[in-house]
């Protein structure tokens, strides 16, 4: 069966030598955010940090630092979810084996919520102040809650049905926010608490909020899980832990998370937003101060012996790496259901998860052809971006399983190998103008703005890839140190970015369209070595810092019937641009406080 509570789940994960306790004390402000990242890239343990400096309360982190603790934590109940998600795919299947039926039995009762008078998390009360404030990088605006679960219902069809438990943003420091009474409360348009609110306001009612922190770690997973709309999170997290999630009925407020270890309640103020941010995000970067909902705090409850846990985002891959992999081995099998004729979707998490998709459809309705061009792929790709956070992506490349049936999504450089053999960029490219993308995506130049690409090809190779550059290449001036990127991609280093120089120059450079050094794919950059040292650092540049309709040139451009297509090379401008958010950066005092913590005595001696 699955944990009772979160300190459950620390015991465990002790007894089985998959967490190291820190007696040091740790700063919440920088220091446990370094701790926690120089393990993780060690693969290493689950963190108890048992001495937080100015908080009486512990920190955990790392929890699913490897997808095999992952998957440890929830060892008891995977199968039984997995089994749903399959009767869902197939119930007929489940009619034809009655034994299957009776094993989903448990996971089916453990999916209803049980309404309860009082509960652990009710023991105490505190103050935001008294929390531990983890601030993650040296610019963030304050001290962010990093694994919160908020809780929302929808005022029109109240209860537990109908709600929506999700991850977002919540800032407990900083700004203009009145000490201990205000939190900023950060949602994209896309998800289910924008429905709530907007419904709220409609009815002129308060919008009430409820955020857990820590329970069991069921509930962090429901949380970001892409469930579908008016699929009560809280039925998914009670089948992942093997135990009904207990829920404290409230007299005219929303209900409370009976076995969290921290619940801070709070209603939003319908005449008050304030500057949100900055904060370090998962694109790598920090997202800059918006204007965002301002959560009044009522209450803050914790249970006896209450732990925070805590997580870190930056750049990919970070724990939340961890979370895309574990949700997609649960929900991979799901997606022909929900987009017929579309075999697998991949978000490359190297590039920031949303900047890049790619797919593998089919093509169903005419007869196979070798020579077709995309037809059904396109009506697939449509149905992929309309897809809840599949629709923010930026870039979809997208090509049919008939060409290579051994294909496999997740070797991201080979299926890009694949698609440059067969696109033809003078009709594969299909752009949306003036659309919304991810808010945290900066490379549109405004908030939620931005353009989307989608790249469909199909058919046998009509190209060898260059996997060396020729010495003869010519370049625009102020172009230079051209590199390989993969096979088929050229890395070139340009100059500081100045609107429309590149287009000008590849024009004045390759009036004819030809390709350049016969590489279907190049990439402009700041600096050609470091994207062309791993395929991580040329995905993440490419996607993160590019905005396909002001961003994608080419050879050979033409404009046929309001399509735009190029004869020669495709060519993304991946520099950085004046409009972009700054790049993470650690800080070299804190990082030498954990080399410390590493050295022989020291309690990651051996870790990192």
């Amino acid at each position: 069966m699955g944990y009772r509570s979160l300190k459950e789940c620390v015991d465990d994960l002790s007894a089985s030598g998959q967490l190291v306790r820190i007696d040091d004390e740790i700063d919440a402000r920088l220091e446990a955010a370094a701790v926690h990242r120089r393990v993780y890239r060690a693969g290493g343990p689950a963190l108890y940090f048992s001495r937080v400096r100015g908080s009486k309360f512990p920190m955990v982190s790392n929890l699913f630092g490897t997808i095999e603790r992952a998957r440890y934590l929830f060892r008891d109940s995977l199968e039984g979810v997995r089994r749903i998600i399959k009767a869902k795919i197939d119930p007929v299947a489940v009619l034809k084996s009655p034994l299957r039926g009776i094993s989903m039995l448990r996971p089916a009762i453990s999916m209803l919520p049980r309404l309860v008078r009082s509960g652990p998390v009710l023991a105490h009360s505190t103050s935001i102040e008294n929390l531990p404030l983890q601030v993650s990088w040296p610019d963030d605006g304050g001290a962010f809650v990093t694994l919160p679960q908020v809780y929302t219902e929808d005022v029109a069809a109240p209860g537990i049905d109908k709600s929506n438990l999700g991850m977002y943003r919540i800032q407990l420091t900083g700004n203009q926010y009145e000490r201990n009474r205000e939190v900023g409360l950060h949602y994209q348009l896309h998800r289910g608490i924008g429905v709530h609110h907007t419904a709220a306001i409609q009815a002129a009612v308060p919008f009430r909020v409820n955020i857990f922190v820590g329970g069991p770690p069921a509930m962090n997973l429901a949380a970001v899980m892409p469930l579908p709309e008016g699929f009560s999170e809280l039925r998914f997290a009670g089948a992942l832990n093997g135990r009904r999630v207990r829920m404290i009925r409230q007299q005219g407020a929303l209900p409370i998370h009976a076995d969290a270890d921290f619940c801070i309640v709070g209603t939003v103020d319908p005449d008050r937003k304030l500057p949100e941010g900055p904060f370090g995000d998962h694109l790598g970067y920090y997202s800059l101060a918006h204007d965002f909902p301002v959560l009044r705090v009522e209450k803050v409850w914790h249970r006896e012996g209450a732990i925070w846990p805590f997580t870190v985002v930056g750049r990919p891959p970070q724990e939340d790496t961890v979370f895309g992999q574990l949700i997609h081995e649960l929900t991979g099998p799901v997606i022909p259901t929900v987009i017929p004729g579309v075999r697998a979707v991949h978000a490359v998490d190297a590039s920031g998860v949303h900047p890049l998709l790619l797919a593998v459809g089919s093509e169903r309705y005419v007869p196979f052809d070798e020579t077709a061009r995309p037809a059904e792929l396109l009506t697939q790709a449509n149905a992929i971006l309309g897809q809840g956070q599949l629709s923010l992506a930026k870039y979809l490349w997208i090509c049919r399983d008939q060409d290579d049936l051994q294909l496999d999504i997740h070797e991201v450089d080979k299926f890009l190998m694949h698609m440059l053999r067969r696109v033809d960029w003078k009709r594969d490219l299909h752009f949306q103008t003036c659309t919304t993308i991810d808010t945290l995506d900066y490379s549109g130049g405004a908030l939620n703005e931005g353009s989307k690409v989608v790249i469909a090809a199909v058919g046998p190779p009509r190209r060898e890839l260059p996997t060396a550059v020729p010495g003869d290449l010519h370049l625009p001036d102020g172009y230079c140190d051209p590199l390989v990127g993969i096979p088929g991609v050229l890395v070139v280093q340009g100059p500081p970015y100045e609107v429309d120089t590149l287009r000008t120059s590849l024009a004045k450079e390759y009036p004819e369209g030809e390709t350049i050094g016969g590489f279907p794919l190049v990439i402009v950059v700041d600096d050609s070595r470091f994207c062309s040292q791993s395929l991580n650092n040329l995905l993440w540049v490419t996607f993160t810092r590019s905005n396909p309709a002001a961003d994608i040139h080419g050879t050979g451009v033409f404009v046929d019937q309001k399509h735009w297509g190029c004869r020669g090379s495709l060519v993304i401008d991946a520099r950085s641009k004046p409009h972009h958010a700054p790049v993470l950066e650690e800080d070299p005092a804190v990082e030498k406080r954990v080399d410390r913590l590493g050295a022989a005595g020291g309690p990651l001696h051996g870790v990192i």
